[in-house]
């Protein structure tokens, strides 16, 4: 790195490098082996499988203790880091270095508007919007009681007629809280940083790549490695939580409308046909496989979410999407605060658990807006990257969570969402029993478990090719074998997880990542502002 000073007196910084930084060599197995991040992170990974499935009690014990530990003593450090991304990304978009275009002034978008939010859509909401649409509007509403709103439903069951309106508002706005700017300002700082570093500064195309302006050219030693085998784990433990939530999910929506058993040794067997199919798209690519499948998700989502809307309560459902997000403008700034809250369990047990959960699906799906990213300014980027896809998920959740509510407030007695979610806490049974209400309830179950299954599939897809880029030293390009190879151990390690505690170990998995990586992340925001400040405008 060297440092120029201008006629003005500002220093300007070249942090410009070439590609032969980084020592990367073929392997016996046709592996591009940059050594030692893929060395490490595969046989850790291989090594945390196998003592996963040797051990399960004891893998599901630790795991456990791993998770309340995160949720319940750094909930406070996840909530300040979190809102910190939030307000840099605001900063920044008001600042004059936001005009800044990735790729250099004369450089173009590779795809159009509608090509680019079909690929955010697909990577970076996945299974959350089937699993968490009915499930999580309504838990808040009743349960987790954001901000101390009181649940409309008496022990015995019935209807306190005076709590329904204000829990209905804090169920839906908790919900837009978890998926809205604060999750996607995650994704906005891990995309833009590699965009920055990759298309503007010519560094390779990886995580390490982004903390050149601090680390200088230890980024390309054991610093850089570190850095790159910790976004290998928290891409792959985040990947795992959604591959088994979507297995879940898949399982119980193939008991409710076909009857097939819900166990585990069920659920592995969809991660193995789902992650099959994956690796067909792995082999093809990103323009062969992962956008063709980005595509294909992103028109079924649409014909679901418009087929509920059409043959459920329309206006019930609109009106559910406009309260939620009227309330969540209103309390955004309380639900953001870390402290002086009394609302442990809905701050530890969700908010905290969202927040790794973002952060560890950080270099996965910020690697992967940054692939499709090249061409748009700054400011372009990140209003984008915030707004729209909040906008999508407020829609649709607030459609989704709107109907399910009012079929609990009308009907408590009958409705299975309130059975499912409240009653025995079924989780991914939720969306089911809010189809169940609806006509043609088994057409609907069908494309919802098929709509689940090609959100798995893309994440697997598109999270594989991003760990090999990572592991292959920032190419892009890296050999067929090597994007196999991490497609079956991402599906491994969901499979390990599933069977060493569930949705504990889940979740174990992705808080125990996102910590360390969260405080890199941190680091990023610096990192950023100093790379566009060296940028012509």
């Amino acid at each position: 790195m060297t440092d120029q000073t201008s006629e003005s007196g500002e220093i300007e910084t070249d942090f410009t490098v070439g590609q032969d930084n980084v020592d990367g060599k073929l392997g016996p197995l046709g592996f591009d082996i940059h050594n030692p991040v893929f060395a490490i992170s595969g046989l850790a990974a291989v090594a945390f499988v196998l003592l996963t499935l040797i051990f399960p009690e004891q893998a599901g014990t630790t795991l456990s203790a791993v998770r309340d530990f995160a949720i319940t003593k750094l909930d406070w450090f996840f909530m300040i880091i979190v809102n910190i991304f939030v307000i840099f990304c605001l900063v920044l978009i008001f600042l004059p270095m936001s005009s800044v275009r990735l790729g250099g002034k004369d450089a173009v978008p590779d795809y159009s508007y509608l090509e680019w939010f079909a690929m955010l859509f697909a990577a970076g909401m996945g299974i959350g919007l089937l699993f968490f649409g009915v499930l999580e509007p309504v838990y808040h509403m009743n349960v987790s009681e954001p901000l101390g709103v009181a649940s409309p439903i008496a022990a015995d069951g019935s209807i306190i007629a005076a709590n329904v309106e204000a829990a209905r508002a804090m169920g839906l706005a908790a919900t837009f809280y978890h998926w809205g700017l604060h999750g996607w300002a995650v994704y906005a700082i891990m995309a833009l940083a590699l965009s920055l570093f990759t298309y503007n500064k010519g560094l390779p195309f990886s995580i390490r790549s982004c903390f050149y302006p601090i680390l200088g050219d230890r980024v390309w030693g054991w610093w850089g490695h570190w850095i790159d085998i910790l976004a290998v784990f928290a891409t792959l433990f985040g990947l795992a939580t959604s591959l088994g939530l979507g297995a879940q999910q898949a399982n119980a929506g193939f008991n409710f409308a076909f009857g097939l058993e819900i166990s585990t040794n069920t659920q592995v067997v969809i991660i193995l046909l789902v992650t099959a199919v994956a690796l067909v798209s792995v082999y093809r690519g990103l323009d062969g496989g992962v956008k063709i499948l980005s595509e294909i998700n992103m028109v079924i989502a649409i014909l679901f979410f418009l087929f509920v809307l059409a043959v459920g309560p329309t206006l019930v459902g609109l009106n559910g999407f406009w309260t939620g997000l009227v309330a969540y403008t209103k309390e955004i700034i309380p639900l953001s605060m870390p402290f002086g809250r009394e609302d442990d369990a809905y701050r530890e047990g969700w908010t905290a658990f969202y927040w790794a959960w973002w952060v560890s699906w950080a270099p996965f799906v910020g690697m992967f807006i940054a692939r499709v990213s090249r061409g748009r300014t700054v400011r372009e980027f990140i209003i984008c990257v915030l707004l729209i896809p909040s906008l999508i998920i407020f829609i649709w959740m607030g459609v989704f969570g709107g109907i399910a509510i009012d079929q609990i407030i009308t009907s408590p007695e009958t409705s299975l969402v309130k059975a499912n979610v409240i009653d025995s806490y079924s989780p991914e049974l939720s969306l089911f029993g809010m189809l169940n209400e609806l006509p043609f309830t088994k057409v609907a179950s069908t494309i919802a478990i098929f709509l689940a299954l090609v959100f798995f599939v893309t994440s697997s897809d598109s999270g594989s090719l991003v760990v090999d880029t990572i592991t292959a030293g920032g190419k892009i390009d890296a050999p067929v074998p090597q994007r196999i190879f991490w497609c079956v151990v991402e599906g491994l390690i969901a499979i390990a997880l599933l069977i060493g505690g569930g949705l504990a170990a889940l979740q174990a998995g992705v808080t125990a990542t996102g910590v360390p990586f969260a405080v890199l992340m941190l680091a990023m925001c610096y990192t950023i502002f100093q790379g566009l400040r060296s940028e012509p405008r």
